[in-house]
This record gives structure tokens, sequence and C-alpha cells, in this order.
């Protein structure tokens, strides 16, 4: 059984959550990505919810989480403090130490951005990390600077950016977001997950306000060079500020049309307790297209 609750947390932020299981129990985080929110986990949290707490927050921007203006209240600092924080308020109402690590920290698309920091600038936070469809860092930074494919297929960030972006999403009952969620410019996803019930949970969120959304996009210097913005090109990550140590597992959908591929060629450099699972036949929205494989590869990590 899913319940919510709202996380007051001491830095001003507050995350509206959605979780299952015994408060007591190890915790597992689940973080989404755009243009979701914390209800894409529900069927993850109950089947995990029989021997960990499993929480499920809005990031800051969606749904009914603290949404500041400010585009720089969403840099990936600021990202890491709300998740810190979040589970120093899980771990006390457990009574454990607020700093006791996570089981694991499961993330994709954004929440992937914000869980490989994490793991990097935060390593104690977490036993085990596992991502799905979202990029490492560094290797999202190669290709972005030398793959014209990966710049076409991440072009859609720089529409994101535009200042008018939320209000031209928003028309016509969003008919300009719901191909974000079809692949190969089919009119339905895969596997026919996007009931109306499931419709009616993303036009819930949306109707909440997308710019907090958006504001991610416009905070990061990861997003395709234009005339205009050649800053990306000349970007650099050391490799102390992106190597993650924590055992991880990524799952990957091939059929991913924003994210190709070859974003996981040399990923074992940046992680080297990596283990990499590819599915062929799913694409960037595998946590509704194949949850039972989703479930079954977090089993395995956790049993790890």
């Amino acid at each position: 059984m899913i319940e919510t609750f709202q996380a007051a947390l001491p830095h001003g932020i507050t995350l509206s959550c959605r979780a299952a299981g015994a408060p007591g129990a190890p915790l597992l985080i689940f973080l989404h990505g755009f243009p979701e929110a914390a209800f894409v986990w529900d069927e993850l949290l109950v089947h995990f919810g029989a021997r960990y707490r499993c929480v499920a927050p809005n990031l800051r921007g969606f749904e009914q989480s603290s949404a500041p203006a400010e585009v720089e209240a969403y840099r990936a600092k600021h990202l890491m403090a709300d998740i810190e924080a979040l589970v120093a308020h899980c771990n006390r109402a457990a009574g454990r130490a607020p700093d006791a690590p996570l089981a694991a920290l499961v993330a994709h698309d954004w929440g992937g951005a914000v869980a490989w920091n994490l793991a990097v600038q935060r390593r104690s936070l977490l036993s085990r990390l596992v991502i799905i469809n979202s990029p490492h860092p560094a290797t999202f930074l190669r290709e972005m600077q030398r793959s014209p494919a990966q710049q076409a297929a991440s072009a859609y960030m720089n529409f994101l950016c535009r200042p008018d972006a939320a209000s031209l999403l928003a028309e016509n009952d969003f008919a300009r977001l719901w191909p974000f969620l079809t692949a190969h410019g089919t009119t339905e996803p895969r596997g026919g997950w996007l009931t109306d019930a499931v419709k009616a949970q993303y036009r819930a969120v949306w109707s909440a306000g997308l710019q907090g959304g958006l504001n991610y996009y416009r905070a990061s210097p990861l997003r395709p060079p234009t005339a205009q913005d050649q800053s990306l090109m000349a970007l650099q990550f050391p490799p102390e500020f992106v190597t993650v140590h924590v055992p991880t597992l990524v799952i990957w959908g091939e059929r991913d049309v924003a994210l190709l591929p070859a974003l996981l060629d040399g990923l074992e450099v940046y992680v080297p307790k990596l283990r990499l699972v590819r599915v062929d036949d799913a694409t960037h929205w595998i946590v509704h297209e194949r949850p039972a494989l989703v479930a079954r590869e977090i089993e395995a990590a956790l049993g790890a």
C-alpha cells in the first residue's frame, strides 16, 4: 500500500513523498526524472515494501514539492542537499543515526544525474547505486562534445531551456509533452503502458506546474552546443570528480532515442564496480515498460 507524506527539511525545502514498507526497515530511495514524478515508482515501492522502507520523493520543482523560482536553486549541490536531508529525515523516523547509509539509491533520468553526483561526493550515504537510463556525466560530456548523433538526440534540451517552454508544453492538453513518452515517432509507447489512468496521473502532475522541472535543464551546463553558446566544448571533469566507487548496477533500455547506447562505452573506467544490464527491446521508459525486469535486477543487486 502506498502512503504519502510531506518531508519538511531543515534547509527550508519540503519534498512530497510516496512510500511503502515499515519505517524501521532498511531504506531504499527512488529518484524520478522529467517529465515524471514520484508515482512512476509505485509498483516497485510495493514490490520492495515487504522488506524495505521505500521512499520516492517528488524532486524539488515537481508535483507538490517546493519549487524555488530561481534557476540557481536547481544546481546539483542543492539537489544533492535535498536527498541527503531526506535520508537523515527517514533515518531519524526509523530511530537510526541520521547518516546511516541507504541500502540502495535507485534513480532514472534527472534523478540519475543527482544520484551519480551523490555517489561520488557523498559516498558514505549509500551502500549501492542503481541507475536506469541516466548517463554518467563523463560519458555524457564526451558524447555531447564529439558525437553529432548525440547532439541531435539531445537537441530538445535547448528547446526546454526557452523562456516560453512551460507555456508551450502546457498548450492543448500538453500536446507537446505526450510525445516525450513515446518512441520512434509513434503515437503510443511500447507495451501500451500509457493508459487513461496513467495519463491522468501525468496530467495532474503537469497541471501543478512545469517550470520547476524545466529549470533542471536551464541550470545544467550539459546541453548541446549552439552557434550562440559553445561553453560545453570547454568543459572538463577531473577523474576524481566523476569516479564512482560504490557497487553500481546500470539498467539501460537500448531503444532510448534521446540517450544513445554509445553513452555506455567506457563506463567501467568511471564506475569500477559496475554491472551493466542492456535491454535491447526497451526504451527510456523501461520502468513503465518492464517493471518486473527492473525489479528482478534490483533484487539481484541488493543480494550481491
